[in-house]
């Protein structure tokens, strides 16, 4: 019964596909034509559906209610903490309503919410200390 089935499907299939070069012709025509799109009106009032985040030199701005921006700066890491904003700041410290969640060697988690931001060191710039305790 499968041996059946398996034979009859593709036969099926390629009888009531009417693909005659005729039919294929027409659809490159009707490719090839010029559709009509969305007006240039309807376009200049519709509303930016994307958020736009500035990223130069390692400054993040986050829109905030009242058209203010906040700036967050990561200036060094050291032990384990990191120098945000010009003050020190370890894990689970907030910052500007962000709560710090991960502090690594170049970088850091700032975690809002669902907002998810990360800062990193310049890379231009040798700002990272390593301190190493020796017996």
């Amino acid at each position: 019964m499968k041996k059946i089935f398996l034979l009859l499907l593709p036969l099926t299939v390629l009888v009531n596909a009417d693909l005659s070069v005729e039919k294929i012709q027409k659809m490159v025509i009707q490719i090839h034509e010029k559709r009509e799109g969305v007006k240039l009106e309807t376009l200049e009032n519709t509303k930016d559906p994307f958020i736009q985040l500035e990223e130069e030199n390692n400054i993040t701005m986050l829109p905030i209610a009242g058209n203010q921006e906040a700036k967050l700066i990561l200036h060094a890491i050291v032990n384990g903490k990191a120098y945000i904003n010009d003050s020190w700041s370890s894990l689970d410290d907030t910052i500007m309503g962000y709560t710090v969640k991960y502090i690594g060697q170049r970088g850091v988690v700032l975690r809002n919410g669902n907002h998810v931001k990360k800062l990193f060191l310049h890379e231009k710039r040798d700002n990272f200390i390593k301190l190493e305790e020796r017996l």
